[in-house]
């Protein structure tokens, strides 16, 4: 008899292609079932709660799979953490229900946005925020991130490439706060865009932080904002780079 398996695990997504498995690329869902397929001496599949970019990290990123023993469950966490690490660390395993689905489950996302205020990259935060040069206000900033708070249609917000259903979606909370992704560091000047909501659409966390920063230094208008919002889509503006954004949480 298997059993169903939730794990949290947090990666840096630098050196691969991205989280779901492509042929002649590495990618953190291959090296994961890699590992567990050595474990299980047959082959495992996993389901993870969102398929991140190349270059984009996560800090809680979500998987399931169905495990074809009795798992010790705490053995297994630090076996596949040995065998990944340290680009790849697994936080927790756990046994759940047999309907668990880490995407199909889900209820809300966390992402947060890195940037870095200073003229030149810091070597503490360069692989994990976006270095910034110009200036910014942080208020201003704040205050148009919380002007996206509510339920809108994000087509405007969504790199084509993409085969969603519906372009809907309820952003719950869009704030600034002091720190990068993994909260404050040695790095200086640094600042989290930290958007939950229950759903993103393709790039759209990376093209509203290119938005907002565009706007917050002065580059265009307030006004681009909203026409951004009201378009049919897809997104035409500065895309902001992916080592800056992580997945942090997925909640069910």
């Amino acid at each position: 008899m298997d059993h169903n398996l939730k794990a949290i695990v947090r990666y840096d997504g630098t050196d691969f292609a991205g989280w779901q498995i492509q042929p002649d690329a590495r990618t953190v869902q291959g090296e994961i079932e890699g590992a567990l397929s050595r474990i299980a001496s047959q082959p495992i599949r996993i389901q993870g709660a969102g398929r991140t970019d190349a270059g984009v990290h996560a800090v809680g990123q979500v998987f399931s799979c169905h495990w074809p023993k009795d798992p010790d469950t705490d053995r297994l966490r630090r076996s596949l953490s040995s065998m990944l690490g340290p680009e790849i660390r697994v936080e927790s395993i756990e046994v759940v229900p047999p309907d668990f689905n880490a995407r199909f489950s889900a209820i809300s996302k966390r992402y947060a946005y890195a940037i870095s205020l200073t003229r030149e990259p810091d070597p503490f935060s360069a692989r994990y925020a976006w270095c910034v040069p110009w200036k910014l206000d942080i208020d201003y900033l704040r205050t148009l991130a919380a002007s996206l708070v509510g339920t809108h249609d994000f087509a405007g917000f969504q790199c084509s490439g993409s085969d969603t259903q519906t372009t809907v979606r309820t952003l719950y909370s869009v704030e600034v706060v002091p720190g990068g992704i993994a909260g404050p560091c040695d790095a200086r000047d640094l600042y989290r865009l930290e958007l939950w909501g229950d759903g993103f659409l393709y790039k759209m966390v990376r093209n509203i932080a290119g938005s907002l920063v565009d706007i917050a230094r002065g580059a265009v208008p307030e006004s681009r904002l909203m026409e951004v919002l009201n378009a049919p889509g897809p997104f035409h503006g500065h895309t902001a780079p992916a080592h800056g954004l992580a997945l942090m949480e997925v909640q069910y």
